[in-house]
């Protein structure tokens, strides 16, 4: 694998930047960030590639591929299918932003090789495989159109280290899931109506759920219920006071 052309403070910037997104990355193994390379076949891994962009102090793209286990983790999880961008995010952000305050677009879910194959169109670009003791796992790329200076200086490198965990420090299980965001919501109850109801509802008109006064509202995280609980009033907004953890697979009354 080809080294790329880039001086020896830009490619110190580009490993922080991977250094930076392994240490919010979900990862079921430890990982450690390997040398800079050109983005080609040798880094395409088997799984499924994020792609954003960014402007600001500095301005490219940027792309995260994760490894098969984590796309399968996240389809599987006990809590439903969770988002594998979302997931992803805080590490594109972390790549980033090593480059200075920047602005990420949403992102895009893409094929590892048309993802990386893209990238290596663009001049400068640079991959960084993230490796255990036997392959490569996951690959953060990166293709800057703006540098944050025409010349990075060995004091930028050293001010824009890698935070937060050290690289290495995988995680296993749900705690490879543990920051990825999810929509929560509460239901009082339900009830049935037939489109001649719904058209004739008025301001003032009441709906009758199949719900018992003081009985618990269900909490629902993306459709599906975890807990139920009693309504409550915190400063002037409501909430659910938690009184029951339910059962995965248990339906709603």
């Amino acid at each position: 694998m080809t080294a790329p052309t880039m001086t020896a403070p830009q490619l110190a910037l580009a490993r922080n930047a991977a250094e930076a997104a392994l240490a919010v990355l979900p990862t079921s193994r430890a990982l450690t960030a390997a040398d800079p390379v050109v983005p080609n076949a040798a880094t395409v891994i088997e799984g499924q590639a994020i792609t954003a962009r960014f402007t600001g102090a500095a301005s490219g793209e940027v792309v995260v591929v994760v490894g098969q286990d984590l796309a399968d983790a996240l389809r599987e999880s006990p809590l439903g299918e969770l988002d594998l961008t979302a997931a992803v995010r805080p590490a594109l952000e972390a790549a980033a932003r090593v480059f200075g305050p920047v602005v990420l677009d949403p992102g895009q879910l893409m094929e590892p090789e048309v993802a990386l194959s893209a990238l290596a169109a663009k001049e400068g670009a640079v991959a960084v495989p993230l490796r255990d003791e036997a392959d490569i796992r996951a690959v953060i790329a990166l293709a800057l159109s703006q540098w944050p200076n025409d010349d990075p200086s060995a004091v930028d490198v050293a001010q824009r280290a890698a935070p937060g965990r050290m690289a290495g420090g995988g995680r296993g299980g749900l705690d490879m899931l543990h920051d990825v965001e999810m929509e929560v919501s509460a239901e009082l109850g339900r009830t049935r109506m037939s489109v001649r109801e719904l058209l004739s509802l008025t301001p003032g008109a009441i709906v009758e759920l199949d719900r018992a006064a003081g009985s618990p509202a269900d909490l629902l995280v993306n459709g599906r219920l975890i807990a139920r609980g009693e309504v409550v009033v915190v400063d002037e907004n409501f909430g659910i006071r938690i009184t029951e953890i339910v059962a995965p697979g248990t339906e709603r009354v």
